[in-house]
């Protein structure tokens, strides 16, 4: 197959490539590599995919042209659109990065697929879509109308938008709402990265709500291991579904919306703990107020992605936090 991977100098879409190219496809990769974070981090990511079926082509998702060239040129068979504004707080202070990125960008790809008849587009929701719900697990029959974020705003924007062009021009869709993802290379704006920095630099940690918080962490190669299995799983037209009687997360389009997480969340305090743990240093804690934007707790029910990939994680905390925290030691000679 040739896939396109929009933002493959990201976290997890750098993964994604290196599986795939592995796997034996043909892979494009583009990405903006703009400044929201290290673009150090981003090129070194870059650098370690050592495979001739990929190539790389600056870009960003946003540039209307510049996309339907590009789809137009290359002809991919599928697409796993990971490209993305992120960050929950940066959209509090920046949110016009949200419209140009999450939904101009989106708009993009879609329009991309619609043009070049591409077989399948798997795109990045978010768990942050569940907004202000009380009840767990989180599920993807759930209503999702109460984002607390603009970011989460855009995501949800991105299934409606999805679900759109599936309808109208038969293209299948899958829309992957990512939990809490860590690992070797991770973001330096997350909790795991921010908690070990600091840790090891002697600076005090911020604790939001005291603590009381919990996150379904799951370790990105368990994650890209879903990912990569989803695109094989491409959702078909449904005659008999019904809004009144079927799921949100399924249509009468070949549209299809999974949870992708652990599906076993864990205190945060928890999680500190194993950071310091596998540094061997206490950390020092500010305990504070929840923060604008945040949500006390993500959990995903993941019973429908396992169904039909066979995907389950393997990755303990305590393994994938002592693999980051190497990762980091190394990568950053701490």
């Amino acid at each position: 197959m040739k896939y396109l991977v929009t933002g493959a100098a990201g976290f997890i879409g750098s993964v994604v490539v290196e599986q795939l190219t592995k796997n034996g496809h043909q892979v494009v990769g583009i990405d903006n590599l703009n400044d929201y974070y290290d673009v150090a981090l981003k090129e070194a990511r870059l650098a370690r995919i050592q495979n001739p079926n990929f190539k790389l082509v600056r870009l960003d998702i946003a540039d209307r042209d510049s996309v339907a060239s590009l789809f137009a040129s290359e002809q991919f068979d599928k697409v796993i659109h990971l490209a993305a504004q992120a960050g929950v707080r940066y959209s509090i202070e920046n949110p016009h990065a949200y419209a140009d990125s999450n939904l101009v960008g989106h708009l993009n790809i879609l329009e991309g697929c619609r043009h070049n008849q591409v077989k399948h587009l798997v795109y990045a929701s978010s768990s942050s879509v569940y907004g202000l719900n009380a009840k767990t697990p989180f599920a993807t029959s759930d209503s999702v109308d109460h984002p607390v974020s603009l970011y989460a705003a855009t995501k949800k924007s991105n299934e409606l938008m999805a679900h759109s062009y599936s309808h109208l021009y038969d293209i299948p869709t899958t829309g992957l709402r990512f939990f809490t993802v860590y690992g070797s290379w991770g973001r330096p704006d997350m909790a795991p990265f921010i908690f070990t920095k600091k840790i090891l630099d002697g600076d005090v940690i911020d604790i939001n709500n005291n603590g009381d918080m919990w996150r379904d962490f799951t370790h990105v190669e368990d994650i890209v291991e879903g990912v990569v299995r989803i695109a094989d799983v491409v959702p078909t037209r449904n005659s008999s579904w019904t809004v009144e009687e079927g799921s949100p997360a399924s249509s009468s389009a070949p549209y299809a919306i999974y949870n992708i997480g652990h599906g076993s969340p864990i205190n945060l305090m928890d999680f500190v703990k194993a950071i310091e743990d596998e540094l061997g240093i206490e950390a020092q804690k500010n305990f504070r107020e929840m923060q604008p934007g945040d949500v006390y707790q993500t959990y995903a029910d993941t019973q429908d992605l396992f169904a039909v990939t066979g995907y389950t994680p393997k990755m303990t905390v305590k393994e994938g936090v002592a693999e980051f925290v190497q990762w980091y030691r190394e990568f950053y000679n701490k």
